[in-house]
């Protein structure tokens, strides 16, 4: 089967690799018909993420017809349409069982190298490297999902591939930043990052009661769909003092009592002198993640706000102003998306007409066009937000 595969840094390709087989009674094949570039793949591409190994099958978002289910999975069926969260669940676990479905205690099949990142390992993912199960990624034709008696989700008819894609991650990674904000009526939101993530943290924060949404970024396209969805911009490519000083600006000395940084492990802002620093270490191997963003979020942020990070970070920050953290009372809320605890909910909403997530579709392609598209996405080029592929 054809499959996008790591091959070392700046070097994906489109190879010729085995199908997956059952390896377990639990589990499924699933045939790949819609799956899409994220953000998060790009921290691989560019040699963020730790424990890639060549010929690593990348991809965490996607959706397909089950075409083999194992013998004890009766959740599934032969012909069933579904989507597979990018989290690999139990099911059984405590933190399963908890709903902290992104901490599966069970799934990850190379737990030592998590814990050696983190100090406990967390659950396995799909593509994302050997710190996370290694798994194959579901940027293939064909894809086992493991444990497929328990997180799937099965699309009802009707409802079209691209509708129902960016229930695996994106749109719950959106919703449960914006829910990790507890958003009251009257609340000022600030956005970080107007990529895929940052777009449905916008949505989500807005049919969630925020009263206004900031988002910040520096690409025209971007922008131009936060205002779209009804937020106020900032291009910090063209204001003239720190952002957040412009935010108190631009609320008359109020400020955002909840910020969310949708960005991570790559941020960047032209003319900052900490964000000059974070490249160069980062060049010279002295230094992992560039948190500019997270100190941002921190600074603007109100006495007794909520910071949410939805943003990937991989290693170890360097000068958070923890002191403004814990002298203004902040709670800074983070981690990988427990996405089953809201796959159903976005679903209904979706079938209602609440949403239609296919707004953040700009490019479509096969999997042969995908190495070419993980630099447009990457260099923000032809207008490019979100990429879906097909077999």
């Amino acid at each position: 089967m054809k499959a996008l595969c790591w091959h070392g840094k700046n070097d994906i390709r489109c190879d010729s690799v085995p199908d997956p087989q059952i390896e377990d009674t639990r589990d499924a094949i699933i045939k790949m018909t819609a799956c899409a570039i994220c953000g998060s793949d790009l921290h691989l591409m560019d040699g963020y993420i730790p424990f890639m190994e060549k010929g690593d099958i990348l991809g965490h978002e996607f959706m397909g017809e089950v075409v083999e289910v194992g013998s004890d999975n009766k959740k599934l069926k032969v012909g069933d349409r579904v989507v597979v969260p990018f989290t690999i669940c139990c099911g059984e676990c405590p933190q399963c069982l908890k709903g902290n479905w992104s901490l599966c205690e069970r799934s990850n099949r190379t737990p030592e190298n998590a814990a050696k990142a983190f100090g406990y390992p967390t659950a396995g993912l799909f593509g994302y490297s050997h710190l996370t199960g290694a798994y194959a990624g579901g940027q293939a034709e064909y894809v086992r999902v493991p444990y497929a008696d328990i997180s799937p989700i099965i699309i009802p008819g009707g409802m079209t591939d691209e509708q129902a894609l960016f229930l695996g991650d994106i749109f719950p990674t959106g919703w449960m930043a914006a829910a990790n904000c507890e958003i009251e009526a009257s609340d000022i939101v600030a956005v970080w990052g107007c990529g895929p993530v940052g777009q449905f943290c916008i949505k989500s924060a807005f049919m969630q009661g925020a009263a206004r949404v900031i988002a910040i970024d520096n690409v025209p396209e971007r922008l131009a769909l936060a205002q779209s969805a009804g937020a106020e911009i900032i291009n910090f490519d063209e204001i003239d003092c720190t952002i957040p000083d412009y935010i108190k600006e631009m609320t008359g000395g109020h400020g955002a009592e909840k910020c969310i940084d949708a960005v991570g492990a790559e941020s960047h802002a032209t003319a900052s002198f900490d964000a000059i620093v974070d490249k160069v270490k980062a060049a010279t191997l002295m230094g992992t993640d560039r948190p500019h963003v997270l100190r941002a979020a921190i600074m603007a942020c109100r006495p007794g706000g909520i910071v949410s990070v939805p943003g990937v970070y991989g290693g170890v920050l360097d000068k958070i102003p923890f002191g403004a953290a814990m002298n203004k009372g902040l709670t800074i809320r983070t981690g990988q998306t427990h996405v089953n605890r809201y796959s159903l909910e976005l679903l209904r909403r979706i079938e209602e007409g609440e949403i239609d997530p296919c707004f953040i579709i700009t490019h479509r392609a096969t999997l042969e066009d995908g190495p070419g598209l993980y630099e447009t996405f990457r260099d923000k080029r032809d207008g490019c937000i979100k990429v879906v592929l097909t077999a």
